[in-house]
């Protein structure tokens, strides 16, 4: 099979990549990367995506800035958009720095420009030197699953190619690349693997790394299926958390140690929580004795968290971004994990108390983090209830609260959304009213 029918194989193995989409393209300006613009090209007409390059800047080797001159011509060449960032990460920056940021870059770049997916280059051996990487480090199956075709929105469609198949594409085409020499450096675990151990163990098994990727296969399978298993569990209803998965604590913590962990774990990879054996034996050991509210640190941006008899695994809570007015007649907004919109337009009949849009007079209004002691007068209600109490009886996590957001005009509360409209502000059916959405980014 064809370099281009293995692409249009894998891209039609995901619903991500459905035709009319936009596709952010990362290209870093090595081979591989390059191959897979012009590949995605090439075969347009076939996948239907439409295509948006990337390309960011580490500012870590002196040739960065004519790199990224390289692929802005390239993508010109191709007649693909460039979308260019300047990370400014200096000559000092590790490895898994440089991937954190560089993630965090493309995602950002992937909402500005509406994209629906993002497409990375890695392929059959990046696969092979990943699983062996993480057998050496002692990972367990979720490790040793290797790099995932998908995951959230990345999607990885060459990962059934090889990097001599990449570079020989390249050389055919005549496609310039740039080979980066921190790849080369033994000072890199990575590029020790690829430069060092790896050519020694093909000499003495020459399938290995058709082997290492078997074993990935099989990781990833066994994965899946621990997945597929908590929806089937009696009781233990998991279910999607913003940031995070959750299930019935009681539940979890009436099943055997070794059990609970194994579920404990395919609930972390459904929230995209690294989770290691260690950590998970913690949080079953701690979870029969937790009381509702209480968390407990699992490394980097995680906790874990008891609230309203569930098991939550989510990022940690983030400081509220400053108050923002919602200025004009139209317009949206980022606040922290929120996204808000906002147009003119007739008034409904009547509102919903708990819901994620409101109508509200014309006039300036303020989106800020709850202070202590708000209150407001709930729409429907009688007299003013506290806003933490509004905030319990719809049972937001303690964790979340702090940086949930409210509208309010001059000193009146007018909305928490979600949680309750204010009997304030309400414009009559029909009049000219401020429509305000808000939903989880």
């Amino acid at each position: 099979m064809t370099l281009a029918a293995r692409l249009l194989a894998a891209l039609a193995a995901t619903d991500l990549a459905r035709p009319g989409r936009r596709a952010l393209v990362a290209v870093s300006g090595g081979a591989d990367s390059v191959a897979l613009l012009d590949l995605l090209v090439a075969t347009r007409d076939a996948h239907g995506l439409e295509l948006v390059a990337a390309h960011a800047d580490h500012g870590i080797h002196p040739e960065s800035a004519a790199v990224a001159d390289g692929v802005a011509a390239l993508a010109s060449r191709v007649g693909v958009p460039l979308v260019r960032g300047r990370l400014r990460l200096g000559p000092g920056a590790g490895e898994t720095a440089a991937r954190e940021r560089r993630h965090r870059w493309l995602e950002r770049a992937r909402r500005r420009v509406r994209a629906d997916l993002i497409l990375l280059a890695h392929h059959a051996d990046d696969q092979a030197e990943t699983v062996l990487m993480r057998a050496l480090r002692g990972s367990a199956p979720a490790g040793l699953a290797g790099i995932r075709p998908e995951r959230g929105r990345l999607v990885r469609p060459l990962l059934g190619a090889s990097r001599a198949e990449l570079r020989a594409h390249c050389t055919t085409r005549g496609l310039p690349w740039w080979d980066d020499p921190a790849n080369a450096d033994p000072a890199h675990l990575r590029s020790w693997l690829r430069g060092g151990l790896l050519p020694a163990i093909r000499e003495r098994v020459p399938a290995a790394d058709a082997a290492l990727v078997r074993v990935a296969a099989a990781a990833a399978a066994d994965c899946e299926a621990w997945d597929a298993a908590l929806d089937l569990l009696p009781g233990l209803a998991p279910r999607a958390e913003p940031g995070g998965a959750s299930v019935v604590a009681q539940v979890l913590a009436g099943y055997d140690s070794q059990l609970a962990r194994a579920v404990l774990r395919g609930l972390a990879r459904r929230a995209g929580c690294p989770l290691g054996p260690a950590r998970a034996a913690r949080v079953v050991a701690w979870v029969p004795a937790a009381a509702s509210g209480a968390s407990l640190p699992l490394g980097g941006a995680w906790l874990a968290e008891v609230a309203f008899g569930r098991l939550r695994l989510v990022r940690r809570p983030v400081t509220a971004p400053p108050a923002e007015s919602l200025g004009g007649a139209a317009g949206e907004l980022a606040w922290g994990a929120w996204r808000l919109s906002w147009r003119t337009e007739p008034a409904p009949m009547a509102q919903p108390r708990d819901g994620w849009t409101a109508w509200v007079i014309p006039g300036a209004v303020t989106l800020r983090a709850p202070a202590p002691g708000d209150r407001l007068h709930p729409l429907g209600g009688t007299g003013r209830r506290l806003v933490v109490r509004e905030m319990q009886d719809r049972k937001v996590p303690r964790s979340r609260r702090a940086a949930w957001p409210v509208l309010v005009r001059n000193d009146e509360l007018l909305w928490v959304p979600g949680v309750c409209r204010a009997a304030a502000a309400l414009p009559p059916r029909g009049t000219d009213a401020l429509r305000v959405d808000v939903a989880h980014a």
